[in-house]
């Protein structure tokens, strides 16, 4: 893999709502902090990008605020779109609560994002290059238009397409006839501990990544992400391994799994291999939760300066990194 990361997937709006904690049903709760930024698959492509790796939205965006934002929020991180601005309606939002302790929960409602055409489709994949890695979301795939859509086109992408799916936490939502042929044409899944649960049945980590890989194709891989215990790894053809996490003091874990997936992508395709990407994913993450906001992955120099030292920072790196 050494081409641009293309989100094939969504990029709403965020509104970050911090909480000491969830209200109890029918209760209210003051929230401490609000900010409305950009996110979804936002956090994925930032996290390509930032690391060097060209990085491409291949999404539906709207004509309004949020549409707007989502915009301007590509553009800073030099991250170029394959779809024009839809004028019919605006971008979807997702409200996100942040706890006292850092994990989040989700309400979210789609907009034109949520409506993909055959067109649409078809201009995406006439704009494909030899090389590229085309990320999925469940989120895509569970939505009424856009799933069967998306896994007919996932299915027709050529052999020198890589696809990396990340299940989302609705993944059992998705109807078994759209989610098949997208895991039979998946190169890479990453998902998290629950998802893959959801997926398996497998309450633990190594099991569940042992069956997600046999509802692969062969010469498949798969990421079971376990928060601060890092991750587990089932690299093609090697039985599954912990690779473990760096310690960090979360404030925010908004985002961290597609920064996670992101920086695993564009190490991978910058030539390293599975384990040494999956170790730089594991401290992108890192970084990621111990700051504020939804896109909070490390720069290449920031991320060095993380390593501060580990041997993980020169194999990524070079005497650079040190």
């Amino acid at each position: 893999m050494s081409g641009r990361l293309i989100l094939a997937g969504n990029v709403i709006a965020d509104l970050v709502i911090e909480v000491p904690a969830l209200p109890e049903r029918g209760g209210d709760v003051i929230g401490t902090r609000t900010e409305l930024t950009a996110g979804g698959g936002f956090n994925t492509l930032v996290a390509a990008r930032r690391l060097g790796t060209e990085a491409v939205f291949a999404g539906l965006h709207g004509t309004g605020p949020y549409g707007d934002l989502v915009r301007r929020a590509l553009a800073a991180e030099h991250i170029g779109t394959l779809l024009p601005a839809r004028t019919d309606g605006d971008t979807g939002f997702t409200v996100a609560l942040v706890d006292g302790g850092g994990e989040r929960t989700f309400v979210t409602s789609f907009g034109v994002d949520a409506e993909l055409t055959q067109a649409d489709v078809d201009a995406v994949a006439a704009r494909l290059r030899p090389g590229d890695v085309v990320q999925l979301s469940g989120y895509g795939l569970v939505m009424p238009v856009n799933g069967p859509l998306l896994s007919r086109f996932t299915t027709g992408l050529p052999a020198d397409i890589t696809v990396c799916f990340d299940p989302a936490p609705l993944v059992a939502d998705i109807p078994e006839a759209v989610l098949a042929p997208v895991l039979a044409r998946t190169d890479w899944l990453s998902g998290n501990a629950r998802e893959a649960r959801l997926m398996t049945g497998h309450e633990d980590p190594r099991a569940a990544a042992t069956a997600l890989r046999e509802r692969l194709a062969p010469g498949a891989g798969v990421l079971v992400r376990a928060d601060k215990d890092g991750c587990w790894l089932a690299a093609p053809g090697e039985v599954p391994r912990h690779v473990p996490g760096f310690p960090v003091d979360a404030v925010d874990s908004n985002g961290a799994g597609d920064a996670h997936v992101g920086s695993f992508l564009a190490l991978l395709g910058q030539g390293h291999d599975p384990l040494t990407a999956a170790r730089g994913a594991n401290a992108v993450a890192a970084y990621a939760v111990g700051r504020r906001g939804p896109a909070t992955a490390p720069d290449r120099a920031e991320l060095a300066a993380f390593l501060d030292g580990d041997p993980l920072a020169e194999r990524l790196f070079g005497a650079a990194g040190r």
